[in-house]
């Protein structure tokens, strides 16, 4: 399974590709010299948007990718056309977006005292991340989630479609 570490100005990039089951580390405050050192030393795709970044990077045998779109699904088009990255929501893959830790199925009897009480008569899926104990559920922000995937799909069936043609 392919394994990323994304700079600073991919914070919400980390969090979709988590949310897609990816073991993705985040930084915003190392410099330059130790991302490249801990992508090399994990074997990790570095992704990054600073140009300088990912020159040295590449120049150093550091496999990287240089993210240049400017939504969310601009940015998941691209790597699921690099790196042929599914873009479907599997909630048994998906990572915690806040700690990268996998997520498991959590009852609602468990954490029913943890969230809303219209979450709970609404909802009867939940997950918890067992390191930071935040909890998920497929609320109406599902539909954005979903929207925003739909779109990085159709952004890569377009591109294929164009280099299809003679």
């Amino acid at each position: 399974m392919l394994r990323f570490l994304t700079d600073g100005m991919l914070g919400k990039l980390t969090r979709w590709l988590r949310m897609l089951g990816y073991d993705v580390k985040y930084y915003n405050d190392l410099e330059d010299e130790h991302l490249i050192k801990i992508a090399a030393e994990e074997k990790r795709i570095l992704l990054t948007k600073d140009m300088d970044l990912f020159r040295r990077s590449s120049t150093m045998g550091i496999q990287s990718f240089l993210v240049e779109g400017r939504t969310e699904a601009e940015k998941l088009a691209e790597l699921a056309k690099r790196f042929k990255i599914r873009l479907e929501i599997d909630v048994n893959d998906s990572r915690c977006p806040k700690c990268n830790t996998g997520i498991v199925h959590a009852s609602k009897e468990a954490i029913v005292d943890r969230i809303p009480k219209s979450t709970s008569r609404f909802y009867k899926d939940f997950w918890i991340c067992p390191n930071c104990s935040q909890i998920y559920w497929q609320g109406s922000h599902w539909k954005k989630i979903g929207h925003v995937l739909s779109q990085a799909r159709q952004l890569v069936e377009s591109s294929q479609s164009r280099t299809d043609k003679p």
